[in-house]
């Protein structure tokens, strides 16, 4: 797509209504609060101790309902029965708990006996490898958030660092609350879909700084207007360019969730919804806090020009 914008038009009023944007914005991260704090988080296997059987059967396609009542008839209660495969001839099974050899080998028997020849694989998170995967996931996200901060501020100014990583967790909130509302489960693969986020969107928002920064060596900044208009000019010579990455890369999120399967659905969802949270806070967030935090500046300029 091409998209035209004249950075020279008033149409694009970007900072005018950014406390419109912080509104929505604060609503939803509310909203996105209040629900994980009364649904919680479906934390998978990953992260909590249990055991994962993929029961595989052939020529056949099974039911969540036949899966549950075999099981029912060992006294096992699984956490959460997946169809998966084209013909839903795979279950995935997992259970909050492990299950040792004698009652996998029962599983196994109660499965052929009902539908003849099965193959399951199985695999067993144990509380410690629990504990320690959650805490490395944790580590992982505030390693990255630390070092966008850094980098930010080294390459540009400590300003755009703080803003670029709010802007951050503001999208990461969108991506969890999304996930407790809808009971997805929460797994390696959604840290994974996390991190490719935090990727992509400081990507976004680093390019408008970039166009900032480049743009006030030539400017003139007297009062709050001329910096209001160049933030606004920042933003529109890089809308064209925003939005045609983010279309194009939305389209393969979109597919990848359309025709990629079930294993890698919730990945995909998480990417989608990621994309469209980063791309809108790239534009309608990053830049307008660093124009509140200078505005400030500025303003102290103004009024008490000896301490400049």
């Amino acid at each position: 797509m091409n998209f035209n914008f004249d950075p020279e038009s008033n149409r694009y009023q970007f900072v005018k209504h950014r406390y419109k944007y912080f509104l929505l914005s604060g609503l939803l991260i509310g909203l996105g609060l209040l629900i994980i704090a009364i649904m919680g988080i479906n934390l998978g296997v990953d992260f909590e101790s249990g055991s994962t059987l993929e029961i595989m059967i052939q020529d056949q396609a099974f039911t969540s309902e036949e899966v549950e009542a075999v099981l029912a008839d060992l006294g096992l209660e699984p956490g959460s029965i997946r169809l998966i495969g084209n013909n839903n001839e795979i279950a995935e099974v997992r259970f909050i708990g492990t299950l040792d050899q004698e009652q996998i080998t029962q599983v196994r028997q109660a499965f052929a006996e009902h539908f003849g020849q099965v193959d399951i694989n199985e695999s067993t998170v144990s509380p410690m490898v629990a504990r320690e995967l959650a805490r490395q996931a944790v580590y992982g996200i505030l390693l990255a958030s630390v070092a966008v901060i850094i980098y930010v501020a080294i390459r540009f100014e400590y300003r755009f660092g703080v803003a670029a990583i709010i802007a951050l967790f503001h999208d990461a909130l969108f991506i969890v609350a999304l996930f407790a509302l809808l009971r997805l489960e929460v797994d390696l693969t959604f840290i994974a879909a996390v991190l490719t986020i935090v990727g992509y969107s400081i990507n976004d928002t680093i390019v408008i700084f970039d166009r900032l920064r480049e743009n006030m060596k030539f400017a003139k900044l007297k009062t709050v207007e001329d910096l209001e208009q160049l933030v606004n000019r920042s933003i529109v010579e890089n809308l064209p360019r925003t939005l045609n990455t983010s279309i194009t890369v939305v389209f393969a999120a979109l597919a990848l969730y359309l025709l990629g399967g079930e294993g890698i659905r919730n990945f995909s969802l998480a990417l989608l919804v990621g994309l469209l949270a980063g791309t809108y806070s790239s534009i309608f967030i990053a830049a307008q806090l660093w124009f509140e935090w200078k505005k400030r500046e500025l303003k102290k300029k103004l009024f008490h020009p000896q301490n400049a």
